[in-house]
């Protein structure tokens, strides 16, 4: 890719057209349209369309994922346990291979418009690497198209069976790109030892670390107070993220200070845009200055059947379990969906810290864009535009989604007539 390109006639987050000069990957000018002459290179007319900063999807499986498969019924056991241990009874037959299932659903994000993208891979002593390799393999099929982020992921925790601290630290040497943890006190049942191992191997490795923590209310504000005293006595700030970060959305007293603490530290948040009980203080997050960012999570898989690989869909969901109406509002919903997503992957990018932000469009910025034929930015978001044209480094790309076997969801019966 040259990552030169000349765009015209966009509106950035619907505002009014501009053209917008693009090399080297980033914004080098934008200027009113037909003002500047058009240089020698790529030109894309974008006929007044829309454009917004490319989608985010910083919390992905894409290992257990079953999207484009046929649809089948739910089997898991109530609890994260019971739908751990029914992932781990079922994706060994799961009709694809996981580098099958991970590359088709890796595919839909990035035609949907997803080019930044963090995906957690699970390391255990049942699948040991193979989840790992699998969407190692994903990513490699499409390095050009997407910035994939992978994280060495201990679903069933470190502790519970012999090897996994190796397996991890395997998963790491072998291009892993963070160290991932999970309810250390619900899982493992041992606090520090699960965070000490998780910190070791960040330290190890000089990596990040990305932590699920679904432990709610006052366990999960102790928990999350554990991780901060380790990225304060090791100096990973701005090195750590919290996914799901459920206690905040408890409304505890204890909520206001962590969030301070989050912020001082530059820890970041993703999640899924849960619904009730897991309704994070997006406005709260923001003001304190701390990243935020959202995900498909998993899709179609064995722990549920939600999920389309379209993250403009998930900004629709978290503007909903919000009760985001105003566009301001729901513009902060696909703000965290995309340049908040950024944010936490880039920390060179300024960080979303109120409504009513359009960033993505300053000189420098980078060439990373979706464009869909939509009024306005809240109605992108209801409406969800089919046809996107998709800009990752200054250049158009496109992906193939017709792997044998696979379907994009909403299409099985047009398929089959």
């Amino acid at each position: 890719m040259s990552g030169k390109l000349h765009l015209t006639n966009v509106r950035p987050w619907g505002g009014d057209p501009v053209d917008i000069a693009i090399e080297k990957g980033a914004i080098a000018a934008v200027s009113a349209v037909g003002t500047v002459a058009a240089p020698a290179g790529p030109v894309l007319d974008g006929a007044g369309r829309l454009i917004l900063p490319a989608l985010s999807d910083v919390h992905l499986h894409l290992d257990s994922s079953c999207l484009g498969l046929p649809f089948r019924a739910y089997t898991g056991e109530p609890g994260r346990w019971g739908r751990i241990m029914n992932d781990r009874a079922n994706w060994r037959s799961a009709e694809r291979s996981v580098a099958e299932r991970a590359t088709f659903t890796l595919a839909t994000a990035i035609a949907n418009g997803a080019t930044r993208i963090r995906t957690h891979a699970q390391v255990d002593a049942d699948s040991k690497l193979t989840k790992f390799d699998g969407v190692l393999a994903a990513r490699e099929r499409y390095a050009d198209a997407a910035d994939v982020q992978i994280v060495a992921f201990p679903q069933v925790g470190i502790l519970l069976e012999p090897g996994v601290f190796d397996l991890l630290d395997a998963a790491l040497r072998g291009g892993a790109d963070l160290i991932g943890g999970i309810d250390p006190c619900e899982i493992d049942r041992d606090p520090v030892r699960h965070l000490d191992a998780v910190f070791e191997l960040a330290e190890r490795h000089q990596v990040g670390a990305d932590i699920h923590l679904h432990e709610a209310g006052e366990l999960g504000l102790f928990t999350l107070s554990l991780i901060l005293e380790r990225v304060e006595a090791l100096g990973m700030q701005g090195r750590v993220t919290i996914s799901h970060a459920r206690a905040l959305a408890s409304g505890l007293r204890g909520v206001p200070a962590t969030i301070e603490r989050l912020a001082a530290n530059r820890v970041d948040i993703t999640h899924a845009a849960g619904g009730s009980g897991w309704e994070l203080p997006l406005l709260d997050l923001a003001a304190a200055g701390v990243r935020v960012g959202v995900g498909m999570d998993g899709q179609r898989d064995y722990w549920s059947p939600y999920g389309n690989g379209d993250m403009l869909d998930r900004a629709w969901q978290l503007a909903f379990v919000q009760r985001y109406s105003s566009d301001p509002q729901v513009e902060h919903a696909l703000a965290v969906a995309t340049w908040g997503g950024a944010s936490i992957l880039d920390h060179e990018l300024p960080v979303l810290d109120r409504l009513g932000l359009h960033p993505g469009f300053t000189s420098g910025d980078p060439a990373e864009f979706v464009l869909m034929d939509a009024v306005s930015p809240t109605a992108a978001v209801m409406d969800r535009p089919a046809e996107r044209t998709v800009i990752h480094q200054g250049a158009v790309v496109s992906v193939d989604t017709a792997l044998d076997g696979f379907e994009i969801p909403g299409h099985w019966g047009r398929a089959r007539q």
